[in-house]
């Protein structure tokens, strides 16, 4: 640890009409508290810099303060923000970090500097910036970095051009406005790599969620021409049913990619590009899509893709036995709950149909087992001017999850 202790002159006694020295102190623990707010709420470090000079040059009465970062590469400390200097001072004027500089050496040793007589202090040689700004007086101290491992931004500097004299309690105060600081600086810097972290986590899900896709789409094919080749109706009927299955998982992991949220996909466009797939195997049947725009996570959208798949192709088959007609799907959210339906107008199903029921096709066992899956409730509605099954999805869009 460094010692804290200043390296400073003999201190002269300030005149009685230097300042009100209690005012003066309260003043300076207001400004602390005021910037300790800032730091917390601000997640700019750049505006939390800037007002962190600006609060200690008035806490200090002093015209001229400045943020310090050290550069490894040139070893100098680089203006980062400051008042009283010129324009095109920050992130283009440095100094020496070395033990001659009153900056380098409070940043070298960790000890606070404190120097009322720039000019005549034989300890430094005074930088050029303070120099060209006739600056009398200096007051420098370390930022040190909070966390475990303990690490070094740079110096906070008060400067003035005035007579005067700063003492062990100004040094004191700058310190506390440093370690806040710090404190500040690491949070920001801990933030930058948890998006990075995040970043990166994003690229991996996409590019997972990519090849997913690509292997199932290889998949779909091998299934189609199987299809293609099969000497059994039922055969050739059952790999079809498969590889539409496969093509609307696919269909997720490919809207999952694409999404700019990271494991959702929009709804509205994920229904639309289902419809339009399974519009090439409605044959001559026409089919009606509507969806509301909402975001929903993956592992409802897998699901209810299938469900949608296997009421489509089952109306397909059986809904207009001598001919073709209408098949409507929408998804609507209403207060919570995802409400899909999916209906035709056809013959209706046999009588005495149950659909809980083990001799239900492989089709109805699916949506049974997705209807479980999501938590949901299904209702069948079956005359002879049509089907009409009604899910009810307790499924939260990401806006409503993220609330």
């Amino acid at each position: 640890m460094h010692e804290f202790a200043a390296v400073l002159e003999p201190v002269e006694t300030p005149s009685p009409e230097r300042r009100d020295e209690l005012g003066y102190r309260l003043r300076q623990q207001s400004l602390l508290g005021e910037f300790g707010r800032t730091a917390m709420q601000t997640r700019d470090l750049r505006e939390i810099l800037q007002r962190a000079t600006e609060l200690c040059a008035t806490g200090l009465q002093a015209a001229f303060a400045k943020v310090l970062e050290y550069e490894p590469d040139g070893k100098r400390l680089m203006v980062r923000a400051g008042v009283g200097w010129a324009p095109g001072t920050i992130d283009a004027v440095s100094v020496a970090a070395d033990i001659g500089s009153p900056a380098g050496y409070a940043y070298r040793t960790g000890v606070p500097v404190i120097s009322n007589h720039l000019e005549a202090d034989t300890r430094f040689r005074t930088p050029r910036l303070l120099a060209a700004y006739g600056i009398r007086r200096a007051i420098n101290v370390l930022i040190e970095k909070g966390g475990e491992g303990k690490a070094f931004f740079g110096v906070l500097e008060v400067d003035s051009a005035d007579p005067g004299q700063f003492d062990q309690d100004d040094a004191n105060f700058l310190a506390g406005f440093a370690g806040l600081l710090g404190i500040a600086i690491e949070r920001q810097q801990a933030d930058a790599r948890l998006q990075e972290a995040l970043k990166h986590q994003a690229l991996l899900t996409r590019e997972m969620s990519h090849r997913v896709k690509n292997s199932l789409t290889s998949v779909v094919g091998l299934l189609r021409v199987q299809a293609r080749s099969a000497q059994s109706e039922d055969v050739r009927n059952a790999l079809q049913d498969a590889s539409l299955r496969v093509s609307t998982i696919a269909e997720v992991h490919d809207h999952l990619w694409r999404s700019s949220h990271i494991g959702y996909v929009e709804l509205a466009d994920f229904m639309t590009e289902l419809c339009k797939k399974l519009r090439g195997s409605t044959g001559k049947h026409t089919l009606h899509c509507h969806a509301d725009p909402m975001l929903l996570g993956a592992d409802h959208a897998v699901p209810l893709g299938l469900l949608i798949n296997e009421l489509v192709t089952n109306a397909v088959k059986y809904a207009y036995p001598e001919g073709c007609g209408d098949i409507e799907v929408s998804a609507r959210e209403m207060n919570g709950h995802l409400h899909v339906e999916v209906s035709d107008h056809g013959t209706g199903l046999p009588e005495g149909f149950d659909i809980d029921q083990p001799r239900a096709s492989l089709g109805f066992k699916v949506v049974t087992g997705m209807v479980r899956q999501l938590q949901g409730h299904l209702t069948l509605s079956n005359n002879q001017t049509g089907t009409r099954f009604l899910l009810d999805l307790p499924i939260l869009s990401h806006e409503s999850s993220s609330a």
